[in-house]
């Protein structure tokens, strides 16, 4: 018994061995040297095949791609649109800085090319009419200086509203368009209504700063922006506000529920004392 078992063992590993490497068909882990030729330059062929295909897509896309010309500026086209502070939800305690001083810094990082003094070295554009540049070499930009949104600049109030319970919410849009914007209150069994203030008023977004002709030829372009302050009381306080922001124009579409960010953006607020 004692005899087999060493038998046993010896040829396990003798097996362990000679699939590492077997001298007496020297094969190297179950494959001869031709044989892992053969597989090595198949496996070559084939992904030099796949890498060669990508190369060539990307290549034919890129092509297609003016560095000098946005992909898409049609004007009438529905727009996304993007809020800061950067958040779904806004929650924060009015009396505690270290709640909202997060909120309040992605404001001011966001305006900081919108600073006056920036600015002032931009054109003064007619208001109400596109700022057509098609043939211009260098593009002008007008100027959309950060005072434009008064008190949901920073500057006459460094915390956006924040600190008083009334936050200042700024919306972007992703393409270009000529649109005002506005926000609704989706109402609960617990909400009042809910008061807004928009900077520029009506939260308007003049047509004088599109068409936009990319980073190479406007590289100083600054994006119109509006700013929505939420004029909260004390009522509205530890009740958490669902706001919905649309797009509004000719030719524009916002409620198509296949695609919730389509000309709309949703966030909800609250503010506790």
């Amino acid at each position: 018994e004692e005899e087999k078992r060493e038998r046993k063992k010896d040829e396990k590993e003798g097996s362990w061995k000679d699939f590492i490497y077997n001298p007496r068909t020297g094969e190297f882990l179950g494959r001869t040297a031709g044989s892992w030729g053969l597989i090595l330059l198949f496996y070559l062929i084939f992904y030099g095949f796949l890498g060669g295909m990508f190369s060539l897509t990307m290549w034919v896309m890129l092509q297609t791609l003016d560095e000098n010309v946005p992909q898409h500026q049609d004007r009438v086209a529905s727009p996304g649109l993007v809020i800061r502070p950067h958040a779904v939800e806004i929650a924060f305690n009015r009396s505690d800085p270290a709640n909202y001083n997060h909120y309040i810094q992605q404001l001011h990082d966001l305006l900081q090319n919108y600073n006056d003094s920036i600015q002032e070295r931009n054109d003064l554009c007619l208001v109400g009419e596109y700022t057509e540049q098609d043939n211009e070499p260098v593009k002008k930009v007008c100027q959309f200086k950060r005072s434009t949104l008064r008190q949901c600049s920073g500057l006459p109030d460094p915390s956006f509203g924040f600190k008083e319970g009334k936050p200042c919410i700024i919306i972007k849009m992703n393409r270009v368009s000529e649109v005002h914007v506005v926000c609704l209150q989706i109402k609960n069994d617990f909400s009042t209504s809910l008061q807004m203030q928009y900077f520029p008023s009506e939260g308007r977004l003049d047509k004088m700063f599109f068409p936009y002709y990319g980073k190479n030829a406007h590289p100083d372009y600054v994006q119109p922006l509006v700013a929505v302050k939420l004029l909260l009381t004390k009522e509205d306080y530890n009740i958490e506000q669902t706001v919905e922001c649309k797009v509004e124009g000719s030719n524009l579409r916002n409620d198509d529920d296949r695609d919730k960010f389509l000309g709309r953006v949703t966030f909800r607020v609250k503010v506790s004392e």
